[in-house]
């Protein structure tokens, strides 16, 4: 028996790891990777492993890190089933069609812009006939059904007409569908069988909604083998969700092996408390400048919790009261999801909200965004708000939009409150604007490239490292010491190379015996 690591690998995106006994192969995983466009392309296209050769696979939770390439897999004929929670069956309906939406978006964009460029090269005769520059401007116009939408078919023609190149999606919509119906969601600590004498049994890892820490037990050559896998693991005391579990049942304590994250593998979030306060001097801040708050925000779980700490806000504070918009029409639909399950939730929301018939995630000054029309609008509107939109890391999605509108006037704050990988343009705006924010604010303000086009970042560049919905380094530590798991090995994954190597370290001098593998490395389990 064995494990190999595929994705993930001193890095945060692409999870894919793979357990191998006699009989069967159990992925756990499937995550896309994210990054440089070209680079996270060419990755997500290969499939390290025949889909075919796998029995079954088991996902920790819904983000796309993790999920991602899961219509790749399916659509390669993969035969088995997803074993994932329910609130992780859920979430993943909306955000494999999302993904695929996004993609086919995009390359339909990207199609455009090599139509345009391609006529642009043609010279002055299309279908043979020789035009004039305003003719070849016509044409160029029906690329578009309007301000805001492409005309897909008539870009085709084109493609067709002058054999361009174009750009395909990794998968469609309609992949994504067909993918879904693999889906098998089951509640948190309830055995089910995904292979050969072998079971699976997840436990509440506290990081998003429906995640989950899996523990799978087989039995092979008269003896019992314990593989534990974390996902991610959340933060301890934060709003919403329950702690990671820490009381596993008595079968499940001794583990042969832990396949862990370590995210944050060397870095301290903020206190957990300090979240409003924090968030309460930023609002006062940038409306005293008469300014928006721009939140890039990952649409399954921060969004959430950032509406929750908002809700509390206005209940129970005199920050100024000003709108505040969820641009994603994405976001909007899980909230619907959190709302579907809140058995999930801790004491304190049931407390708070629940037993007092409100909506944690409703309240007088909240706005659900969805149209094109009305997001174009909102961007536009100069008044001071909050604007929480997707992608998280700004690499896709309105979020974009929302920071070439804004990212160049200094009343505006970009809060950035989550991670962000290397290579991405959510990284950039962190790094280089806390860079010149701590400057002084004096010379050129660093210049962004979005969307093809450059803009000076002069709008403020907050950090709020509470929100994490990941471990800190002493709260993994707190994980793993505090728990009554009994671990013999630990492999160290899902960060990247300096923190998965810190936090190794870390963990061999606290007495456990970890090791940090490398892309496509097998580990035999003993």
């Amino acid at each position: 028996m064995h494990v190999t690591f595929y994705g993930a690998i001193r890095e945060v995106t692409g999870s894919m790891h793979v357990l191998s006994t006699e009989t069967d192969r159990i992925l756990f995983d499937c995550g896309m990777y994210q990054g440089r466009r070209k680079e996270a392309n060419e990755k997500n296209k290969k499939f390290p492993i025949e889909p075919k050769s796998i029995t079954n696979m088991v996902l920790s939770h819904a983000h796309i890190d993790h999920s991602g390439r899961i219509p790749v897999l399916t659509k390669k004929n993969f035969p088995g089933r997803i074993f994932c929670t329910r609130a992780t069956a859920d979430a993943s309906e909306y955000l494999l069609l999302d993904s695929a939406h996004i993609q086919e978006s995009d390359a339909e964009y990207l199609n455009y812009k090599k139509v345009r460029h391609t006529l642009s090269q043609a010279g002055t005769t299309v279908n043979g006939k020789v035009i004039s520059k305003r003719d070849l401007k016509d044409i160029k116009g029906l690329l578009k059904r309007n301000s805001y939408r492409l005309n897909s078919d008539k870009i085709n023609e084109f493609i067709e007409e002058y054999d361009v190149d174009a750009v395909r999606p990794l998968y469609t919509q309609e992949d994504a569908e067909d993918a879904l119906t693999q889906f098998d969601g089951y509640p948190y600590q309830h055995p089910v069988s995904i292979g050969k004498n072998m079971t699976c049994t997840f436990y509440d890892a506290g990081h998003i909604l429906g995640s989950a820490i899996s523990i799978v037990k087989v039995k092979e050559n008269g003896r019992e083998y314990k593989i534990g896998y974390t996902g991610d693991i959340g933060r301890f005391d934060k709003p919403i969700l329950k702690n990671p579990t820490l009381n596993f049942a008595e079968e499940d304590r001794d583990l042969d092996f832990l396949i862990m994250e370590s995210t944050y593998g060397n870095r301290l979030h903020e206190p957990t408390a300090d979240l409003k306060n924090k968030l309460h001097d930023v609002v006062e801040e940038t409306v005293a400048r008469g300014g928006t708050i721009i939140i890039p925000s990952f649409a399954y779980g921060r969004t959430q919790e950032l509406v929750y700490v908002m809700h509390e806000l206005y209940n129970g504070s005199d920050i100024p009261k000003i709108p505040v918009y969820v641009d994603s029409p994405l976001a909007t639909k899980l909230t619907k999801v959190f709302g579907e399950h809140p058995e999930v939730y801790d004491k304190e929301t049931h407390e708070t909200f629940l037993n007092h018939g409100l909506n944690p995630f409703s309240f007088k000054q909240i706005n659900f965004v969805s149209s094109v029309e009305e997001s174009m609008a909102l961007m536009r509107d100069e008044r001071p708000k909050v604007v929480i939109s997707a992608s998280g890391m700004c690499e896709a999605g309105r979020i974009l939009h929302h920071l070439r509108c804004k990212i160049h006037n200094e009343k505006n704050t970009i809060l950035i409150v989550g991670f962000m990988a290397q290579h991405t343009l959510g990284r950039r705006i962190l790094e280089e604007g806390r860079a010149y924010e701590k400057a002084g604010r004096v010379g050129d303000a660093p210049i962004m490239k979005i969307m093809g086009k450059e803009y000076p970042l002069k709008a403020h560049v907050v950090k709020l490292g509470g929100f994490s919905a990941h471990a800190d380094k002493n709260e993994m530590l707190h994980f793993l010491k505090d728990s009554n798991l009994n671990i013999k090995k630990i492999a160290i994954v899902h960060g990247e190379e300096d923190q998965s190597l810190s936090f190794a370290e870390t963990l061999n001098t606290e007495g456990f015996d970890a090791f940090v593998p490398t892309e496509g490395e097998t580990m035999e389990i003993n």
